[in-house]
């Protein structure tokens, strides 16, 4: 009988689409072997090149963490469910204030569902008024947080973002409004939430969140809700909150699936100790990359907001030490229980990060291209193009994504299928690689500078650029 294997979405382009395999094994080694020797592509995904699992892939046996067991050595059996995890971007009370603040008449009628439930009253709902959450990012996870906390009654939501409304948002942002494209997210949030709750207090930072400010910022709040989609800001605020004893209540989404999870080293494990480093830049595609279906930031931005009230009210059992998987397509809930790494550098018995470091060099983000002249702008790739007809402009992107849109002439071979089909390709032929907006074509031109091809370069910014800059025809995504 053989072990069952749950494939995340991420890697599921490298098993031909399927969400679960079966092999057959004696050991979590043996079984990921295996699965990388039937899946090739996924071996770099899951094997560093010294052959160690990477630190970013979590692996759980019947939904156990099994880090600390020895992980590769831990027995499976035929009974077994093993999940691959690899990262995607009960609590106590807010300190309650000596003097509660006093709810007027109004605020009373407002609050009365909240106030005939025993587990919130009057008492509960002072506690929120006085409560200060910072919500970082008013994005698809932002949005529905933000407005379900301002209708609670939290007294004051600040909130950190520095873009601007953009018309790809609409599908999922739901803080914003087809009238509020161009404008500030901060300025489109404050009208929102002050239309739902004139009462509560909106503070607003118009920055990115960085090294130098986030302890400034995160400081004067009771609970940290992280709803970032990029991996520096989530360790930056991961080791921030850790460093100032905060709660930071964790979501993530990708396509059809979330997680969630609330991290507070004081009572249970850390975002470190789930996923200690960041995956290679590029290798997990954004939101932008990948897509995502509009209404799932809702269900994990609204179990952010309600895990928040849970963490200010005191109330119930948190996701501290849980981490709670969502799959949109089967509608199907399950729940990870996760372990403080005794050895984390952040929340563990010997800490190592004390302070706030380079987040984006961490996550490897900043470095200069591996090879000399790997990008090409897309004005630059005309003008070669039409000197040379011969050049083959490849489209390592999706098959659904070509049909969106497409540069005329370019030839698709998606970058989960490039490595099998590298002989279809001229090894001595000019070739230029393209993405959607640059990091997957970039992955590509690795691979074929592996295998020897030495005339590639990437087009930078993607098929984006190109109709920006190029061709306005072709539609952009």
């Amino acid at each position: 009988m053989a072990v069952t294997v749950l494939i995340p979405t991420p890697l599921r382009p490298f098993t031909g689409g399927r969400d679960r395999v079966q092999l057959e094994a004696a050991t979590v080694g043996q079984l990921l072997d295996r699965l990388a020797a039937e899946h090739a592509a996924l071996r770099g995904h899951l094997f560093a090149e010294d052959g160690r699992l990477r630190s970013f892939v979590n692996v759980f046996v019947n939904d156990r963490d099994i880090r600390h067991l020895g992980r590769q050595d831990t027995p499976v059996g035929p009974d077994d469910t093993v999940s691959i995890v690899p990262s995607i971007a009960g609590g106590e009370g807010a300190a309650v204030a000596e003097q509660l603040p006093e709810l007027s008449h109004e605020e009373i009628l407002r609050y009365s569902r909240h106030l005939i439930l025993p587990d919130v009253g009057v008492e509960g709902q002072r506690k929120l008024k006085a409560a200060r959450v910072l919500l970082v990012g008013a994005g698809g996870l932002g949005s529905p947080a933000a407005l379900y906390l301002a209708a609670a009654g939290v007294g004051t939501l600040g909130i950190v973002d520095f873009d601007v409304v953009d018309r790809t948002n609409l599908q999922r942002q739901i803080l914003h409004g087809t009238s509020q494209l161009g404008r500030p997210k901060l300025e489109s949030a404050r009208e929102r939430l002050h239309d739902i709750n004139p009462h509560v207090r909106v503070e607003t930072f118009e920055t990115r969140l960085t090294s130098e400010r986030a302890l400034d910022i995160i400081r004067d709040f009771d609970v940290v809700a992280d709803g970032t989609d990029n991996f520096p800001t989530r360790y930056l605020v991961n080791d921030a909150c850790v460093l100032l004893g905060k709660p930071n209540v964790y979501g993530s989404i990708f396509r059809f699936e979330g997680q969630a999870s609330v991290f507070y080293a004081k009572e249970g494990p850390c975002y470190r100790c789930l996923y200690p480093e960041p995956p290679p830049p590029g290798l997990v595609p954004s939101c932008a990359e990948g897509g995502v279906l509009g209404v799932l930031p809702g269900i994990i931005g609204s179990i952010q907001a309600l895990e928040t009230l849970k963490l200010l009210l005191g109330a119930g059992d948190t996701l501290i030490g849980r981490l709670l998987l969502f799959d949109a397509l089967q509608l199907r809930f399950r729940e990870l229980r996760l372990e403080k790494d005794p050895a984390c550098p952040v929340c563990g018995a010997h800490p190592t990060v004390t302070s706030l470091i380079d987040y984006e060099a961490f996550c490897g983000i900043g470095a200069e291209p591996a090879y000399d002249g790997a990008e090409i702008t897309a004005p630059v790739l005309r003008e070669e193009w039409a000197r040379n007809p011969a050049l083959l402009v490849v489209d390592v992107r999706e098959p659904h994504e070509a049909e969106i849109a497409c540069i005329p002439g370019a030839r698709l071979i998606p970058l989960s299928e490039l490595p099998e089909r590298l002989h279809e390709l001229d090894g001595h032929a000019e070739l230029v690689t393209h993405c959607h907006h640059g990091l997957r074509s970039l992955k590509a031109l690795e691979i074929l500078k592996a295998a020897g091809f030495s005339k590639v370069r990437s087009l930078k910014g993607g098929i984006d650029a190109w109709s920006v800059s190029v061709d306005p025809g072709v539609p952009r995504y």
